[in-house]
């Protein structure tokens, strides 16, 4: 019985479900780059790059295993652009008895290839993607029941079921979670390391140069480009955090500096999504190097967290609440995605800093998406499918599975609470505090109202004004809405001229 493998970019990993029991003389792995999946949002430039050569390099690797890989390149003339039409056309070159196929990431994926169980001309198998440590029927027993589906509590769970940081039954250390020292700022004048880049081989040029040519109207440099497209790169990205960031990752993983985009971040997400590295072997390395106190047990704490913890969270929430979770949009909020989100330029400095790091690296760490892009976008009432849109489509390591849930729900409060038990809205004295963005900007994080208030302080309090009904009983928000409460009508009318005229120009 020969086998079409049908391999999906995000599932380059030699172990993966659909290459199990692959017999080399009779089966054939296909692979695809088809124009739908590289435009159904303006995805940077360099997020295609990486994802394409990173498939094609791991083709080349299948290759030299002696595999027979049916390999379709997007500039190729007969590429029909859909991955339906490509299974059908390798359907009929290859004559094969049946598909076998891995589980997507995505929702509109996975209804694509249940459609295809009903049309293809031979079964198809489609396998679990067991390189997550929760399988989704794991997640779905443990939400069972659940009022509250809180990341803290999974995580415990999955630290339990990896052995990652444990002793016995006790938290490694003796605490779940050392969060509370992780919130520093950075020193003032402080240099980062330089942190490992890579330059492109023939084949990432050769990809390079064809996204220039197709995407010339998409938004993003596509150069210099630096990211690892192969598993041995990825390792060596690894190795470098390892070396050059995990001794303060924990620290400043919330710190925020001006032209410094990496800081001390592992910057391996875009390789752990497209399977390049697995969440295993990272956590297991970084449970090895905490235990022989080589690294600071509340940043080897706060990187497992954020593997084992948030990332598989966020997939199992995900698969869980799909597909009515991506049209969430509990606030109401209906404002357009200002121009500026697409060119960095705004007067707004945080603003302008953490989209320009976008733009230029395809990259901008937690808090710079959480804390400034999201917080804006909630505080300024952005439509919830817009702002979904834009992240999927400027971070290399943005798939739906994982975007969605993120920006949703912990940035935007889309889902009503779902996720985060309180909106994630600050004034501009976080950022002030956490970074040296408001030094040398039009606005002061000072001033609350007035031209040189910055506007995330007078936004912040309209927010609250304009969703009272849905926020003033949560629990959580009792203190904010007290002292709203307690402003006289001159602030108040301050506050709503303000933030209406800035809201006006964008």
């Amino acid at each position: 019985m020969a086998v079409l493998r049908f391999l999906l970019g995000d599932q380059l990993t030699r172990s993966v479900s659909a290459l199990r029991d692959l017999d080399k003389k009779r089966d054939t792995v296909l692979m695809v780059e088809v124009a739908d999946e590289t435009t159904y949002v303006p995805h940077h430039p360099q997020k295609i790059v990486f994802i394409l050569s990173a498939m094609r390099h791991f083709a080349e690797v299948l290759k030299k295993d002696g595999i027979n890989v049916d390999y379709v390149k997007l500039d190729d003339p007969k590429n029909t652009g859909s991955f339906t039409g490509e299974l059908q056309r390798a359907l009929k070159r290859h004559k094969s008895d049946s598909v076998v196929m891995t589980e997507p990431g995505e929702w509109r994926v996975l209804q694509m290839m249940q459609d295809w169980r009903e049309t293809l001309p031979v079964p198809l198998t489609i396998g679990e993607d067991d390189r997550f440590i929760a399988s989704l029927d794991e997640f779905s027993a443990w939400a069972q029941g659940r009022k509250q589906l809180r990341m803290e509590y999974f995580y415990r769970d999955m630290r339990k079921k990896t052995g990652f940081l444990m002793e016995g039954d006790d938290p490694f250390g003796g605490a779940w979670n050392f969060d509370a020292e992780n919130r520093k700022a950075l020193p003032k004048n402080h240099t980062p390391p330089k942190r490992k880049r890579f330059a492109p081989d023939p084949i990432t040029q050769d990809v390079i140069a064809l996204v220039k040519k197709r995407f010339d109207s998409h938004y993003g440099a596509v150069e210099p480009f630096g990211w690892a497209v192969t598993r041995t790169d990825a390792l060596k990205a690894l190795d470098d955090f390892i070396k050059q960031g995990m001794e303060s990752f924990g620290d400043y993983q919330d710190a925020m500096q001006a032209g410094a985009p990496f800081l001390y971040h592992s910057l391996i997400s875009a390789y752990l999504n497209v399977g390049l590295l697995t969440a295993e072997e990272v956590c297991a390395r970084v449970d090895r190097l905490a235990r022989d106190e080589k690294i600071p047990l509340n940043a080897a704490e706060g990187f497992i967290r954020q593997i084992i913890g948030w990332r598989e969270y966020v997939r199992g929430l995900y698969w869980l609440k799909m597909p009515d979770y991506a049209a969430a949009n509990a606030l109401g909020a209906k404002r357009a995605l200002p121009a500026f989100f697409w060119t960095g330029k705004t007067t707004m400095n945080c603003l302008h800093q953490c989209i320009g790091d976008t733009l230029e690296n395809a990259y901008a760490h937690h808090i710079q998406r959480l804390m400034v892009i999201g917080n804006f976008s909630l505080l300024a009432g952005l439509d919830p499918k817009e702002v979904q849109d834009w992240f999927l489509a400027v971070y290399a390591d943005a798939f739906e599975w994982v975007e969605l849930p993120n920006v949703s729900g912990m940035a935007l409060f889309a889902d009503g609470g779902v996720m985060a038990s309180k909106p994630y809205a600050a004034s501009g004295a976080y950022i002030d505090r956490m970074s040296d963005y408001c030094q040398g900007c039009t606005y002061s994080p000072k001033e609350r109202t007035g031209s040189k208030a910055c506007p995330f302080n007078y936004l912040y309090w309209d927010f609250l004004a304009r969703n009272a009904d849905q926020l003033s009983r949560n629990p959580r928000m009792g203190m904010p809405y007290k002292n709203l409460r307690a402003m006289d009508e001159k602030r108040r009318q301050e506050i709503a001229r303000d933030a209406a005229a800035f809201l006006k120009t964008i």
